[in-house]
């Protein structure tokens, strides 16, 4: 997931919110962090929106009363037997209040509140003090301090990204490690997620999502030429700013092109979102180029004027499968509403077979210049399926009444000029999609 995805998608523990009169002496102020989570747990619940004040205070009280029968009983004990919160979301607390104590002693940081969080880390915004600017702090909760793949993984990501140096790419500033805690801090980005825009608007137009993905491109094109791969392009990892700048985001799954180890490493083995992972890292080649992430990118597109992914199944392996086998449905016979040469730069960036994608950015760039402008595309061209033309043919000619009968003349004349009629319409069709495209 992105570093700053979730600012609306958390129901929970906003903790710049204001404490209610009856928490205040169990959680004591907004900066009570320094307190121990039994201690917060009040004002954590009520403010994550689990609980209502009178309910808090309902549990309270049989909590006193469990107290006096000296039962042990916590407060989180009493609201999960009363199914007000799962020991899942009791966990999920713990751990970003734990998170949250850590960053407080990360030196040269204010930290102002809780932007998301994802399975592996937990996004804050704060206030870098030296510059006086606003940041985003990554930071791996304890659980995984000690796992070494996602400590590879994590310092990996802030590598990569202090590699790269693009307005288009969430910029790195800083790694490193803060007592049990790591963390990475980068560019604050001030906006929505595309898939925020999608859940909002339901799908985007061509006019919305042309400069989104130009600018996308433009990213790729950076980090392709400096040498690295994305492997995870998707609407959650697409950032665009108030003032309309886009930015691609969370460059954990990112690899360098010519780091053969790792490619080693990873082979057999798909990794990138289902929903948008390119044919061949669901297969797991070890030569994985550019053209995954332009597929990655065509998935994106195709979602964002749609509406919706271009494959879906029951579970991740039937999702993955049919980005394998299954036809791909053109965009513009799910939304009319867009031009053809927008629906054809969309089913290239997304071809099945590697050889018939875009294979670099800066092709993909000029053809969505040439779409906004009103042009045909340069790359992205009609094509017929000749095999599926073939069978139509085949179940025309033997279904054709005067095919029936075997004998007398005008049976002879039809099947004599039955291919030479065939062979006329295709290629008045050829024709006209010239005449069209050009």
């Amino acid at each position: 997931m992105t570093e700053q995805e979730q600012h609306n998608s958390d129901s929970g523990a906003a903790e710049d919110t204001k404490p209610t009169a009856s928490s205040t002496d169990r959680s004591g102020s907004p900066g009570a962090s320094t307190f121990g989570f039994e201690t917060i747990l009040g004002k954590l619940v009520v403010d994550s929106g689990f609980v209502t004040q009178k309910e808090l205070n309902e549990c309270s009280a049989l909590l006193q009363d469990a107290e006096g029968n000296a039962t042990g009983h916590t407060l989180g004990d009493v609201l999960v037997n009363h199914n007000y919160v799962t020991r899942r979301q009791l966990d999920r607390l713990q751990i970003d209040f734990d998170t949250r104590k850590s960053t407080q002693r990360i030196e040269g940081y204010r930290i102002i509140r809780k932007l998301g969080a994802g399975a592996m880390a937990t996004v804050f915004l704060a206030q870098q003090e030296s510059l006086d600017r606003p940041v985003a702090i990554k930071v791996l909760p304890k659980k995984f301090s000690e796992n070494e793949d996602f400590l590879e993984r994590f310092y990996k990501e802030g590598r990569a990204a202090a590699k790269l140096n693009d307005a288009n790419i969430v910029q790195a500033y800083d790694v490193g490690k803060s007592g049990e805690y790591h963390y990475f801090v980068m560019e604050y980005v001030d906006g929505d997620t595309v898939y925020e825009q999608i859940v909002e608007k339901k799908k985007l137009s061509e006019k919305e999502a042309l400069p989104i993905i130009r600018q996308v491109a433009n990213a790729l094109k950076h980090a392709h030429e400096v040498g690295f791969i994305h492997r995870d392009i998707k609407p959650k990892n697409i950032m665009i700013a108030k003032n309309g700048v886009v930015k691609l985001a969370d460059l954990g799954l990112a690899r360098a092109l010519d780091d053969r180890d790792a490619a080693e490493a990873e082979a057999g083995r798909a990794y990138g979102t289902p929903y948008y992972i390119s044919p061949e890292q669901i297969r797991g080649k070890k030569n994985i180029t550019p053209a995954a992430d332009i597929y990655g990118l065509g998935a994106t597109l195709y979602h964002m004027v749609t509406g919706k992914v271009p494959f879906s199944g029951k579970n991740p392996s039937d999702v993955m499968h049919r980005h394998l086998k299954q036809e791909l449905v053109p965009p513009d016979h799910i939304n009319p509403s867009l031009s053809a040469g927008f629906s054809q730069v969309i089913e290239m960036m997304m071809a099945k077979d590697v050889s018939q994608r875009y294979q670099n950015a800066t092709d993909l760039i000029e053809d969505l210049d040439a779409v906004a402008s009103g042009r045909s595309p340069q790359f992205a061209q009609p094509t017929l399926d000749f095999a599926k033309l073939a069978e139509v043919v085949k179940a025309t000619s033997t279904n054709e009444p005067v095919q029936q009968s075997s004998t007398g003349p005008a049976s002879e004349i039809s099947s004599m000029y039955l291919p030479m009629l065939i062979v006329s319409g295709l290629l008045n069709i050829i024709l006209l999609i010239w005449v069209i495209t050009k």
